[in-house]
């Protein structure tokens, strides 16, 4: 899914941002992007083939020992933010969701494997708080959360960033560069800290 994301963000310069999570991801376009005429069934459509040839040529690559079953199908819809402070929150509640579906799945499963039945398991979660499912992971399983890889409590994010890059050897040397690529990474985003190191994504420069 973060090697379809990548291609797409890669593939269109118009795309400044992804955030995926799960089988979901969303694609951020810059404001003053003319791309295809602002045709919200043409970017739909260009977007969601490109991801899903992507996954196609990519599969063989993460899973080479898994034969593909059957061909992936994305579908796609197109929504128009009127603010930079409206969109935020929309990719803030993402990262929320994705944290909290990722604290009950994890609670869920340990309970499982620790001999519950799903219908038990589902019980003894019903209604409980984060710090609740939290002490649960530590005291029954000693799982700390926040120890738990951050590609499941925050989702991945993908974006333009310039990194140092091989370009050339020379009498065996590497020749680094600057160069501007995507990257994914598993970063806060929900707070100001990352948008205030990276304004050129959502200010268009």
């Amino acid at each position: 899914m973060n090697a379809s994301a990548v291609a797409v963000v890669e593939d269109l310069a118009d795309v400044v941002f992804a955030y995926g999570v799960s089988d979901e991801y969303s694609f951020v376009l810059r404001k003053t992007s003319t791309l295809y005429q602002r045709r919200a069934s043409k970017l739909i459509s260009v977007i969601c083939s490109l991801f899903a040839s992507s996954y196609v040529m990519n599969w063989g690559k993460y899973f080479p020992e898994t034969k593909l079953q059957y061909a992936p199908a994305f579908d796609g819809r197109a929504v128009c933010y009127p603010s930079e402070s409206i969109l935020r929150d929309y990719l803030s509640w993402r990262q929320v969701d994705c944290h909290i579906n990722n604290q009950y799945n994890t609670c869920f499963w340990n309970l499982v494997g620790s001999g519950k039945s799903t219908a038990e398991s589902q019980n003894m979660l019903k209604g409980t708080t984060a710090d609740v499912k939290n002490n649960l992971l530590f005291d029954t399983f000693k799982i700390n959360y926040n120890d738990l890889p951050q590609i499941f409590r925050k989702g991945s994010i993908v974006y333009r960033k310039k990194v140092e890059k091989v370009v050339k050897v020379e009498d065996g040397q590497e020749i680094k560069r600057l160069r501007s690529c995507a990257v994914v990474e598993h970063e806060d985003i929900i707070r100001d800290n990352f948008w205030t190191q990276y304004p050129y994504i959502l200010g268009g420069k």
